[in-house]
């Protein structure tokens, strides 16, 4: 369900950026950003009773569509200011965008990132020509060491979403997306900390104030609807997703006021469509898409009766650490009622586990994992408790494998 919905009329305040600044940046960007491909997907589209058509940044260039807003920002630097080198903070999309951008403009870069960064993704930031130092085990940490490196080196600090270039960059995907659906209703994109939500919004209503452009927010980290219902941004005492692309706990200033005059709508996602969603693009889809760039699929799923299509969905990155790919897609499989764990107790005799396997056999139901408990001082003498890991069907299927287990006299625990 959408756990949460924002709407709000329009201000008088015209925003400082303009359709001639996307169109700029669009030209700057010229054989540097791919014009990333529009899929559709028959399932979501069955599912909302019109087209669904996806948007694909996370095949960009570096994973996400962050290298667009620091390409403009950088190339819109002084001889002086690029003399000088930039410094960015990211746990990894930003990381990368800037990395990249630096490189081809021929300007020295340094990336801040997390201690505890994904692998791959300090790799891929280094490959792409960065220097990159270690610090913080947070990102606010990680931000707060590049802004006093940028203090002390006279480096241009480059920001992940608070700067006009960066907002104006990324919203050449509001122009891709309308020269690519001319007929396009609805919308959907993921807000962190809202530069590409907002520069996508003023490209899109700029040229098409009929098309609706909903923004989504995971519920663990929606610093925009309270913000928005104050008036200003406002910020969260903790945030806390499985998006770590969108995991913002204050919305940017010069993003907000786009947002607030531009998007329709701020919907917030939970953890379960989140994973669902991520799961649902790599079997239906078959793309690799992080949990942030799956939020716009996760609102789709959450209440797909809302949306008036075509609908457009952007996957804003697919930059996704395996290990957490693996673990996002065990709790969407179990989200899904792919996966079922149960507990139960057993006599402790010879045959009584083989028996309970042979149950769950006719049920259909695959284990996955199995453990025996012995030593627990809340069971019986002859007693032992078994946890079990299943591969199930879907949620129906749940059910009936529970029904089954009851009927042959098994007393499940949990």
């Amino acid at each position: 369900m959408v756990a949460s919905t924002v709407q709000h009329a329009g201000r008088d305040e015209a925003p400082a950026l303009t359709l001639d600044d996307v169109r700029a940046a669009q030209k700057t960007l010229s054989g540097v950003a791919r014009t990333t491909a529009l899929e559709g997907s028959r399932h979501l589209g069955e599912l909302v009773g019109s087209p669904v058509h996806l948007k694909c940044e996370n095949l960009q260039r570096t994973g996400s569509f962050k290298v667009r807003g620091a390409y403009v920002r950088i190339a819109g630097m002084s001889a002086g200011e690029r003399a000088r080198g930039v410094v960015a903070a990211s746990a990894g999309n930003h990381a990368q965008g800037v990395a990249l951008a630096a490189s081809l403009l021929g300007v020295r870069s340094t990336v801040f990132m997390p201690v505890g960064a994904a692998l791959p993704k300090v790799a891929a930031t280094r490959d792409y020509g960065a220097r990159v130092r270690l610090h913080g085990q947070v990102v606010d940490e990680t931000l707060r060491a590049a802004q006093e490196y940028a203090a002390e080196t006279g480096a241009v600090f480059i920001h992940p979403f608070d700067h006009p270039d960066i907002v104006a960059g990324q919203g050449t995907v509001g122009l891709e997306i309308l020269e690519q659906c001319p007929e396009v209703r609805t919308v959907v994109v993921g807000i962190g900390g809202g530069g590409l939500a907002a520069g996508l919004a003023l490209a899109v209503k700029s040229l098409r104030p009929d098309v609706r452009v909903v923004g989504v927010q995971a519920e663990g980290a929606a610093a925009y609807p309270p913000s928005l219902a104050a008036g200003h941004p406002v910020t969260l005492e903790a945030v806390s997703t499985m998006a770590d692309g969108i995991m913002v706990g204050r919305p940017g200033d010069v993003p907000f006021g786009i947002i607030a005059e531009m998007v329709d709508e701020v919907r917030t996602v939970s953890e379960d469509a989140l994973s669902s969603a991520l799961l649902l693009c790599l079997e239906r889809a078959k793309l690799v898409v992080e949990p942030a760039g799956a939020s716009p699929v996760a609102a789709l799923l959450s209440a797909p009766e809302t949306f008036e299509g075509p609908v457009v969905a952007v996957l804003s990155g697919g930059n996704v650490d395996p290990l957490v790919l693996q673990r996002t897609l065990r709790h969407g499989m179990a989200a899904a009622g792919r996966y079922l764990s149960l507990r139960l107790r057993l006599t402790d005799r010879p045959g009584a586990l083989a028996a309970l396997l042979a149950e769950l056999s006719v049920a259909d139901a695959n284990v996955l994992d199995i453990s025996h408990v012995r030593t627990d001082p809340r069971l019986g003498l002859t007693e032992v408790e078994v946890d079990l890991h299943l591969e199930t069907k879907g949620p129906q299927h749940c059910a009936e494998v529970k029904a089954s287990l009851v009927r042959a006299g098994y007393t499940v625990t949990g």
